[in-house]
């Protein structure tokens, strides 16, 4: 059958090659005319067309959420890995302290401390500017009991050891000086990004689950369409099989052609949003504001891999629909 509805037409070949009564043999013969071949399923409709238009909806929606996780641990992981090369020693002033001796003897401790790669403290200057955004501009910090700050840039040989190392020792010989390795902004962070990436797999299952309810309705409505074909294939002969081969032939192109539509709309509009503002010249304003919106090449790969999963989701789910529709006909 190989898919297709044909007429008899070399029956009626036949038929007409027999002798008998009639016309005479030497009157013209009829030309005999092929069956026109048409798909049990048939593609350019509008159920096609809406059901095209719904998958790439829905991959969109999951590739802009696979690229949107994307983003937010890629930065994630930058904002982590300069918290974890620096931390800040932070001395206040009080009756009767030296506070410049104490930010010399603070730069000291953290200099010899192994595992520390240098040690700077901020001057009153750089500490003014640091708290212009929240006390605007021209500060007189004599008068304010403003701490004095000291960066610490931790080597490449830091170790566990490193941090509870210098904070003994500024215990011991700086006992104004605090110590903060910002673990708690680490913190942060890992659990921003855990609870991005746990919004990101639930959109993904709704998004799933949403395909396949379109995908099941569409394909019993296919079905019932084409109920009587169907029954005509079934009494002649035909295995479930080849039916099924069918309506899933007929899905697996309309879930490419949605999931295509879907994930290209997703990778452009990421591609868009990392290089338009720097083509409008507003990038430093954006990228202050929200940050970076680039994604790497795993972002992009994971855009694709969900097409190529909504379209095979879709075959699939044709696929068993259509099995136990047939078996409501036998």
């Amino acid at each position: 059958m190989a898919g297709r509805l044909r007429a008899p037409a070399a029956a009626s070949a036949e038929q007409a090659a027999k002798p008998g009564p009639g016309p005479s043999r030497s009157g013209p013969t009829p030309p005999i005319r092929s069956a026109v071949q048409r798909p049990i399923v048939p593609g350019a409709t509008v159920t096609a067309r809406a059901l095209i238009a719904v998958i790439a909806i829905m991959t969109f929606l999951a590739g802009i959420t696979i690229g949107a996780v994307s983003a937010v641990s890629n930065v994630a992981a930058e904002w982590s890995a300069d918290i974890a090369r620096e931390a800040t020693i932070e001395i206040k002033p009080g009756d009767g302290l030296d506070i410049e001796a104490a930010l010399a003897r603070a730069v000291e401790l953290a200099k010899a401390t192994p595992g520390v790669a240098d040690a700077q403290a901020l001057d009153p200057a750089a500490t003014s500017k640091l708290l212009e955004p929240w006390l605007g501009t021209g500060l007189d910090l004599a008068n304010l009991p403003v701490p004095r700050l000291i960066t610490v840039t931790l080597a490449g040989t830091a170790d566990a050891q490193t941090m509870p190392a210098l904070r003994a020792e500024l215990a011991r010989q700086v006992p104004s000086a605090t110590l903060d390795d910002h673990r708690v902004w680490a913190e942060r962070l890992a659990t921003t990004t855990r609870t991005a990436m746990a919004i990101g797999l639930a959109v993904l299952a709704l998004v799933a689950a949403a395909t396949v309810l379109c995908v099941t309705v569409a394909t019993r409505a296919a079905v019932d369409a084409a109920r009587f074909v169907v029954e005509v294939l079934h009494f002649v002969g035909a295995r479930d099989v080849f039916i099924v081969s069918e309506f899933q032939r007929h899905f697996l192109t309309v879930g490419l052609k949605g999931a295509a539509i879907g994930g290209g709309a997703a990778i452009a509009l990421f591609f868009l949003g990392s290089t338009l503002p720097s083509w409008l010249s507003f990038d430093q304003q954006i990228d202050t504001l929200v940050g970076a919106i680039t994604i790497d090449a795993r972002g992009y790969g994971g855009i694709v891999g969900v097409a190529v999963l909504v379209a095979l989701v879709t075959t699939l789910t044709s696929r068993l629909t259509v099995y136990r529709t047939l078996r409501g006909i036998s």
